[in-house]
C-alpha cells in the first residue's frame, strides 16, 4: 500500500468530523448500557438456570436475530433513509430494555422469558447494525473508513473493558434489574443525537426496490463478487471458533476460577482492554502487514488466549490471557468489517455489511450452542480447548481463503450512462429487456477476448443481468454478440447505473480488442408475445406501449 498523508494513517483522525465525533460517543454511552445489560442477563441466569447450555444461550439470542433478519435489515437500510432506521431500531430497544427491567423488578422472570427479551433486543441490533455501519461511510471520507471502523470498534470495547465491571458491581450491589434499568437509559443520548442529524443525500433519480428486489440484489452482488465472498467465509470460520470465550466467561468466572459477579466482570474488563489496545495498534498494524497477515496472527492469539484460560484457575492468569484474547478479537473483526466496506459500492454497502454480519453471527450463534453443550458434557475446560483447535483450523483456511486486499478499488459510480433514446414508448415496469452488444475480433484476439469477456459475465451478473450469453456467427468469423436480459426497462437503467470506475478497466479492455473505428453496436429489444387481440383485431399503439408479460415467465 502507497504512503499516505498522517491525517489518514491516524487512528483518531476520524473524530475530526463533528457528527460521527457526537454519534461515536453517544454510541460509547449506549455500548455502556448494552454491556451491563449483558452482565446482568447472564448473571441472571447463572442463577436461575444452573445448566452451561442456558448460559450460553443467552448469548446465542442475541446474535441469532442478527444472522435471521441482517439481510432485510441491510436491504431496508440501503433503500431507506439509514439515520430513520437507526432512530426506529433505538426506539424499539428502549422498550423492550425497559420492560425487561420491569420485569425483572416484579421478579416474573424466567429463563424462557429472559431469552425472549434477549431475543428481542437482538432484533433490534440487527436492523441497527447494518444502518449504523453503512452510515459511516457518509460521516467519513473513504480514506478514513478503516480508522472509524477501527474508532467503533474501540469504542465498543473500551465499554467492554470497564462496563462489565461496573455491571458486575450494579448485579452484587442493587441486583439485574437495576443493570437492565440502566441499559434502558443509555439508548437515550444516541437517539437524540440521531434525531438532530440531517445529512445531504443526493437526489435519488430511481424510485426505491421492493424487499424482495432489494434481498435479491444483495445476494446475487455478493455471490458474484470473490472478494467479498471470501470474508464471508473467513468470518463465518472466526466466528465459530471466537464464540466460546464470550459464551462461556460466566462459567470460566464461576467453575474455573470460583468467582463471582465481580470476578465475570473484571474477565469482561480485561477482554475489553485487550480489544481497545488491539483497535490501537490496528492502523499501525495495517501499515506494516497484510490483512492476511494480521488475521492468521489474530486467530493465534485468540487460540492462545483460549488454551491458557482453560488450564488456568487463577483470576490474574485468566484476565492477562483474556487481554490477548481481545486484542485478537478487535483486530480480526475489524478488519473483517473494513474488507466488505471497501468491496463494496454504496448502492449496496449495507446489504453487503449485514450479509457478513449474517456470516460471522451466525458462526458465533452456532459456536456459543457447540460450545455450551460440549462444555455441559465435558466441562468447561475441554470446551475451551476445542474451540482453540478450532481457531488453528481457522488460520489453515487461508490457504484456500486468502484474503483480499481491497482498499485500493475504487468504487465510486462511472456515471458515464445515459438512458438512450428510443423510438417505442414503453414504461418503466415494461419488459422483458433484451441486450445485444455486437463484437468484431480478430482471429489472433480471440483468447484474450474469451479471457476478459468471462470478467464481463461476471460483471453484468452482479449487477442484475440475466441470461447472459456470448455468441459467435458462424459465417462470418469475426462477429461476436454479448446477449443478456433485463426483467424491465427500469431494471437495465439500474444495471448500467451500477457500473463502478474500477469495471472501466474490463470495458475499456474489450474496446481495445473490437476491431474498427466505430463502438461495437448495441440492440436494446423488448419482448412481445404472439398472437390476436379479441376480436381479431391487430393492437394499436396505446395497446403496443403497454408491457406484455407471460405468466408462465420466470424472472
Amino acid at each position: 500500500m502507497s504512503e499516505a498523508d498522517p491525517a489518514r494513517m491516524s487512528s483518531l483522525a476520524p473524530l475530526r468530523h463533528p457528527i460521527f465525533r457526537d454519534v461515536w460517543i453517544a454510541s460509547l454511552a449506549s455500548n455502556f448500557g448494552g454491556l451491563i445489560q449483558s452482565v446482568g442477563a447472564s448473571w441472571m441466569m447463572t442463577s436461575i438456570a444452573g445448566s452451561a447450555d442456558m448460559v450460553a444461550l443467552v448469548q446465542a439470542s442475541t446474535t441469532l436475530p442478527i444472522m435471521l433478519l441482517s439481510l432485510p435489515a441491510g436491504a431496508i437500510a440501503d433503500n431507506l433513509d439509514q439515520r430513520v432506521v437507526m432512530l426506529w431500531s433505538q426506539a424499539f430497544m428502549l422498550a423492550v430494555s425497559t420492560a425487561l427491567a420491569c420485569f425483572a423488578w416484579i421478579g416474573w422472570i424466567t429463563p424462557g422469558l429472559l431469552l425472549g427479551f434477549t431475543f428481542l433486543i437482538g432484533i433490534g441490533t440487527a436492523f441497527n447494525g447494518p444502518a449504523w455501519q453503512a452510515s459511516v461511510g457518509e460521516m467519513v471520507p473513504r480514506s478514513e473508513l478503516p480508522g472509524a471502523v477501527a474508532l467503533n470498534s474501540m469504542g465498543f470495547n473500551i465499554a467492554r473493558s470497564t462496563g462489565p465491571a461496573i455491571g458486575g458491581i450494579i448485579v452484587a450491589a442493587a441486583g439485574a434489574a437495576t443493570a437492565f434499568a440502566v441499559n434502558a437509559v443509555s439508548y437515550l443520548g444516541l437517539i437524540f443525537v440521531l434525531a438532530r442529524w440531517q445529512p445531504e443525500r443526493p437526489a435519488r433519480l430511481l424510485p426505491r426496490e421492493r424487499l424482495g428486489m432489494a434481498m435479491e440484489a444483495g445476494l446475487r452482488y455478493v455471490a458474484m463478487s470473490p472478494n467479498i465472498r471470501v470474508v464471508l467465509v473467513r468470518g463465518a470460520l472466526f466466528g465459530l471458533a471466537a464464540a466460546a470465550l464470550p459464551a462461556l466467561m460466566p462459567l470460566i468466572a464461576r467453575d474455573l476460577i470460583a468467582g463471582g459477579p465481580l470476578t465475570y466482570g473484571l474477565l469482561l474488563g480485561a477482554f475489553g482492554g485487550g480489544a481497545v489496545g488491539g483497535a490501537f495498534l490496528s492502523g499501525r498494524l495495517r501499515r506494516k502487514f497484510s490483512i492476511e497477515t494480521m488475521t492468521s496472527w489474530s486467530a493465534l492469539c485468540f487460540a492462545a488466549a483460549m488454551a491458557a484460560a482453560s488450564q488456568s484457575g487463577t483470576l490474574i492468569v485468566t484476565m492477562l490471557a483474556l487481554l490477548i484474547g481481545g486484542m485478537g478479537w478487535v483486530i480480526a473483526l475489524s478488519t473483517f468489517n473494513v474488507s466488505v466496506q471497501m468491496a463494496a459500492p454504496r448502492w449496496v454497502v449495507a446489504r453487503s455489511l449485514a450479509l457478513y454480519q449474517m456470516a460471522t453471527f451466525g458462526g458465533m450463534t452456532f459456536g456459543a450452542w457447540i460450545w455450551g453443550l460440549v462444555a455441559e458434557a465435558h466441562g468447561v475446560a475441554i470446551a475451551l480447548l476445542a474451540a482453540a483447535g478450532a481457531m488453528l483450523a481457522c488460520v489453515v483456511a487461508r490457504i484456500w481463503f486468502a484474503l483480499p486486499d481491497t482498499e485500493d478499488l475504487n468504487l465510486a459510480p462511472l456515471r458515464t450512462f445515459t438512458e438512450p433514446e428510443i423510438s417505442v414508448a414503453i414504461e418503466p415496469r415494461s419488459g422483458p429487456v433484451v441486450v445485444t452488444i455486437e463484437y468484431r475480433i480478430t482471429q489472433t484476439d480471440v483468447l484474450e477476448f474469451l479471457t476478459v469477456m468471462s470478467e464481463r459475465r461476471r460483471i453484468r451478473r452482479r449487477d442484475g443481468a440475466r441470461h447472459w450469453t456470448l455468441l459467435r456467427d458462424l459465417q462470418d468469423a469475426e462477429l461476436w454478440i454479448e446477449r443478456y436480459h433485463t426483467p424491465t426497462w427500469l431494471d437495465y437503467i439500474r444495471h448500467n447505473q451500477r457500473v463502478t470506475k474500477a469495471d472501466a478497466q474490463n470495458s475499456q479492455r474489450i474496446r481495445a480488442l473490437h476491431r474498427g473505428d466505430a463502438p461495437p453496436r448495441v440492440h436494446r429489444m423488448i419482448e412481445r408475445q404472439t398472437g390476436s387481440l379479441p376480436g381479431g383485431r391487430l393492437p394499436g399503439p396505446r395497446e403496443m406501449a403497454e408491457p406484455l408479460t407471460d405468466p408462465t415467465r420466470s424472472s
